[in-house]
């Protein structure tokens, strides 16, 4: 939880960073990795990091969020960073000071198209040679890398909450899909996709343009998993306020959204739309196995890096919501029904292609 010592921590740092009296104002806790303050009269947020979801120091998780914000700022559907505030004392994780977006939350389908051509604008970007596209992730071998943490991640299905129905069919799920999924991916070319694109992440503008606001995860792998992680039920119904459900026809025409706006790069990824899906489910409800025991255990030593997901770094309220989603996602009537859209989305997607 955030302390209103810390509050006057940050308003202390503000007023030295930008020299001049900073009227703060803190915003609704609606995520487990960051803070947010609104800076009046300066049109930017700050964002204060809880914990690293990438598992790096103070100093390192900085560097790599103020990378996500600019590799990214060329696609126009992402704020753009103004700062960064390295970690003092005052504030252990240091602090991203980025354009503050005016917008409405996502509140339905009607707003994934925009979603899709947000996602799409970026997904296009030109990619960099291998060696100039540290310090976001980038593995040779992107399948390989995303089945490692999802396998790394389902050692925490032994929880004794998650029931066997629901721990024996994830984990047949993640072994049949080691199996096959490297041949559908053989040669997939990998590109940035932000790994984090669940609706409750967007702002949709006046205009009705579909803006990122978190990036704190880009990396360069595989679109499809971007389009996975909008349109799944593990995602949709997320958010604390953007929060709804898609019927498959609904996905369907998301992902045809998608590849009119990816426009040439988007066929080589067809037949891995829905075994990508997959892995990204399988990486959602994994996860979720990994907060059941990672919550519950004591607040990591301020500053001390890695990633953090004690209960103890956010309001009750949200951890609330969070285990009502993970208990959702991780009953396998969700999961049969989750099961249940594969099928349907391979018998669509055969029969378009």
């Amino acid at each position: 939880m955030l302390t209103a010592e810390m509050a006057s921590n940050l308003r202390l740092q503000l007023q030295r960073t930008l020299q001049g009296d900073i009227d703060i104002c803190r915003l609704n806790d609606k995520g487990l990795a960051h803070w947010h303050f609104r800076l009046k009269g300066t049109g930017l947020l700050a964002r204060i990091p809880k914990q690293s979801q990438m598992g790096l120091g103070p100093l390192g998780n900085l560097a790599y969020e103020a990378a996500c914000f600019q590799r990214a700022a060329a696609c126009g559907h992402v704020p753009r960073l103004d700062r960064v505030i390295p970690p003092s004392e005052e504030l252990p994780w240091g602090a991203l000071l980025v354009e503050e977006i005016t917008g409405s939350p996502v509140v339905g389908p009607d707003h994934m198209a925009p979603i899709l051509q947000a996602l799409a604008s970026i997904h296009v970007l030109p990619v960099p040679t291998a060696s100039e596209r540290a310090p976001l992730l980038s593995e040779s071998d992107p399948l390989y890398g995303m089945l490692r943490l999802v396998l790394a991640q389902s050692v925490y299905l032994d929880h004794p909450l998650i029931s066997e129905p629901s721990r024996r069919t994830i984990t047949k799920r993640l072994n049949d899909l080691t199996v096959t999924a490297p041949q559908i991916c053989d040669g997939l070319a990998p590109r940035l996709i932000t790994f984090d694109a669940h609706p409750g992440n967007f702002l949709i503008t006046p205009t009705g343009k579909a803006v990122l606001v978190d990036l704190e995860k880009l990396r360069y792998s595989y679109p499809p998993l971007d389009l996975a992680h909008a349109t799944l039920y593990t995602s949709t119904t997320w958010d604390v306020d953007a929060s709804f459900t898609l019927s498959t026809a609904q996905v369907a025409h998301a992902y045809g959204v998608w590849m009119s706006a990816a426009g040439t790069i988007a066929e080589p990824y067809l037949a891995a739309f829905v075994p990508l899906r997959e892995l990204m489910w399988l990486w959602s409800v994994t996860w979720c196995a990994k907060w059941l025991t990672e919550s519950v255990k004591t607040k990591h030593a301020s500053g001390a890096g890695g990633e953090d997901w004690s209960q103890a770094n956010s309001d009750a309220l949200l951890i609330q919501h969070v285990r009502s989603r993970v208990d959702d996602y991780l009953s396998i009537s969700t999961i049969n029904q989750v099961l249940s859209e594969f099928n349907e989305l391979d018998r669509l997607f055969a029969h378009s292609s």
